[in-house]
């Protein structure tokens, strides 16, 4: 990857965030978001919650058993919070109306099971439906790249085809624009940079970057079918030819399929030890899944990026 630049902004002009501390910043400087937790009786999550109201962006509203959410509220120090009492059946559809209700900006996954959240986040009635796909982005801060890097999809759609790629462009544009990210830099990552009517990725790639031009996707500066060396290597695009505009300072991988981007991230994690963030998008607000193997810091870093994406 390239090595750390001393710019501090980016696509002429924007307020680049180059560390999840810088991401922290810029949600600390606005009003504070109300962030909704679906059964909240979770010491982790609300270890994660806690610390989010320390930093001073979020204020909760705790929906599940109220005793058990005192209970763990006290045992860490957790004070000035909104519960609604509700049982474990009925937990997180009450925590997705309060944010279809407009009473909260994020919501958040406590204790209950994954299928059991995402129904309720999909239900026809109640739900956060929007038309659109659900999808994952993640969040990178790698050590050696001068911004987060942010990637889609990597968590939630295995093989998506063009239409529902269009989709997973369109929810991280969105979001990115809730950043601040008014015009980001996006490729539309392949194995090379040929339009080969055999390599499925390449075509849709091609297809994505038109979609741009005719405005049919938000507006962005994209390239694609592109290989990751072009991307991020100034050498490897004047090596290969290729006049790219955004090598070496890309905000966006859209991935051509799940497992590209589970094992690409994974390696950065293993490897560069890097750190991550990841939400649900796609919603009419984002989403916070997360994983119980997920530190306090990655919850946190969730938190605020899902705060930010809201602001559309």
């Amino acid at each position: 990857m390239v090595g750390k630049s001393q710019k501090n902004t980016s696509n002429g002009g924007e307020t680049m965030i180059s560390s999840f501390d810088d991401l922290i910043e810029k949600v600390k400087q606005l009003d504070k978001f109300k962030v909704c937790v679906a059964a909240a009786e979770d010491e982790e999550v609300l270890r994660a919650v806690k610390m989010a109201m320390d930093i001073g962006f979020i204020d909760p509203i705790l929906v599940g058993d109220k005793s058990k959410i005192d209970e763990i509220a006290s045992k860490i120090g957790l004070t000035d919070y909104q519960v609604v009492d509700s049982s474990e059946e009925d937990a997180a559809l009450d925590a997705v109306k309060i944010v279809k209700s407009g009473r909260a900006s994020v919501l958040m996954k406590g204790l209950v099971n994954t299928s059991v959240y995402m129904r309720a986040v999909l239900n026809k009635e109640y739900g956060l439906r929007t038309g659109r796909l659900l999808s994952l982005i993640a969040a990178y801060e790698i050590p050696g790249y001068h911004k987060l890097l942010y990637c889609t999809d990597s968590g939630v759609n295995v093989s998506p085809n063009l239409e529902q790629k269009k989709d997973i462009l369109t929810n991280s544009l969105l979001a990115l624009k809730g950043l601040g990210l008014d015009n980001p830099k996006v490729i539309a990552l392949t194995a090379n940079e040929m339009v080969d009517p055999k390599i499925l990725s390449a075509v849709d790639a091609k297809a994505l970057v038109d979609m741009v031009e005719a405005g049919e996707i938000p507006k962005c500066i994209i390239e694609g079918p592109i290989a990751f060396d072009v991307a991020f290597d100034p050498h490897a695009a004047e090596h290969k030819g290729i006049d790219s505009k955004l090598t070496g300072d890309v905000d966006l991988i859209l991935f051509p399929n799940m497992e590209t981007g589970n094992v690409l991230g994974k390696s950065w994690l293993h490897f560069n030890k890097a750190k991550w963030a990841g939400i649900i998008l796609g919603a009419s607000n984002p989403v916070v899944l997360g994983s119980r193997s997920d530190t306090a810091e990655i919850k946190v870093n969730s938190i605020a990026l899902a705060c930010l994406a809201s602001q559309i």
